[in-house]
């Protein structure tokens, strides 16, 4: 059963968010954390596969501050919309707009991960530094280079695409450099290879690094 249900962060501003239930008893969530195109088909569907892997998850719309229910497409008018709104966006209170997420799903008496792509990528990083969660996994993440010195929490696994045109390997390399005990997996794919219905997607790395995922979830949330 999915809904939309509201939540409430630290200074007041009221967001949507798209919540998924696994419809079995469970004591574990996760926030699934948007692309730069908001909370769309693709992030539902995250939202919903977790559900019937038997998580609670709640996808935050991050981009409410700027303009509520926005849902893009990945290519044309809509990618420059979608880059247009990424200009306006405050990483600093999306944060805030998470941590109203993991209180969410704290409320259900749950351990909460975070699993983030692309922008959300980068999000699930700094979760995991600043926020009161079990685990994070980050798929593409192209601004963690930018927070190095915000060291993760909780532990964290990161996904990235070999032939990403978006994020150079030196960047990857820079990440596994500071932070060894961090694992790293690389895939031979580009950029949002888990954007399943996408020019994008590649499926077996995305069944890979999914495969990957729910082993490193259910050793951190289960």
């Amino acid at each position: 059963m999915a809904e939309i249900v509201q939540l409430h962060a630290k200074d007041g501003h009221t967001l949507d968010a798209y919540a998924a239930q696994p419809g079995v008893p469970t004591t574990a969530g996760l926030v699934i954390v948007q692309e730069i195109f908001g909370v769309s088909s693709h992030i539902r569907g995250v939202a919903e596969w977790y559900a019937e892997d038997g998580y609670v998850t709640i996808a935050p719309a991050l981009f409410d501050r700027i303009e509520r229910g926005v849902e893009l497409g990945a290519e044309g008018e809509d990618r420059q919309r979608a880059t247009a709104l990424l200009q306006k966006f405050n990483i600093e209170t999306a944060v805030d707009d998470i941590a109203a997420a993991v209180e969410w799903l704290r409320g259900l008496g749950v351990k909460v991960g975070v699993v983030g792509y692309c922008l959300g990528g980068t999000l699930a990083w700094l979760s995991a530094a600043r926020l009161p969660i079990d685990a994070a996994v980050g798929y593409y993440g192209g601004q963690i280079t930018r927070y190095l010195d915000e060291r993760p929490k909780a532990p964290v696994i990161l996904h990235f695409g070999e032939q990403d045109q978006h994020i150079p390997q030196s960047d990857i390399d820079a990440i596994a450099k500071k932070y060894r005990e961090v694992p790293i997996y690389t895939y031979p794919a580009g950029h949002a290879f888990n954007r399943d219905g996408s020019a994008a997607y590649d499926a077996p790395s995305a069944i890979r690094a999914r495969e990957r995922t729910l082993a490193f979830l259910r050793e951190h949330l289960r």
